[in-house]
């Protein structure tokens, strides 16, 4: 799904594995509900899969820029998160609590949410990819600290 500028604010790309593919369809489904333009991109049942897969595919798309932001599950979100994280220009932030939800966006710029479909049930699931959207980055110290990383 490639997306236009004027969506690209609106456009989310997701993906999980087996371990998280109901509460992935449960958020996309919250997503479109709210007005945003989501791509799945996959698994597409509870079988069997490699998580791999679909991390790469998610950290692809935010790496290049093809979308500002991804949120990626698995079973506990560690394996998501490790996989995002060694492409270029992402910063994939595990969360559990709204708080780390919150601060990884206002000093990390995180631009990929994971969540661990087998420790996060679907209410507070919402609730993180709510404050996650609604939280800005701080910019300032951060955003040295950010380049520092990247460098």
């Amino acid at each position: 799904m490639r997306v236009n500028k004027m969506d690209k604010y609106k456009s989310i790309i997701i993906g999980s594995d087996h371990a998280a593919y109901e509460l992935k369809e449960k958020i996309k489904a919250y997503l479109i509900d709210k007005g945003y333009l989501v791509a799945d991109a996959g698994t597409q049942s509870e079988a069997s899969v490699n998580y791999v897969t679909y991390g790469k595919k998610v950290a692809k798309a935010v790496s290049n820029g093809q979308y500002l932001k991804g949120i990626l599950l698995c079973g506990t979100g560690l394996g998501m998160s490790m996989v995002a994280n060694r492409f270029a220009n992402v910063r994939a932030a595990l969360c559990s609590d709204i708080f780390s939800a919150k601060m990884s966006r206002v000093h990390n710029d995180s631009n990929i949410l994971v969540i661990g479909g087998r420790i996060v049930g679907d209410v507070l699931a919402f609730e993180l990819v709510q404050t996650w959207l609604d939280t800005g980055f701080e910019g300032g110290r951060h955003l040295e600290r950010i380049q520092a990383i990247d460098n």
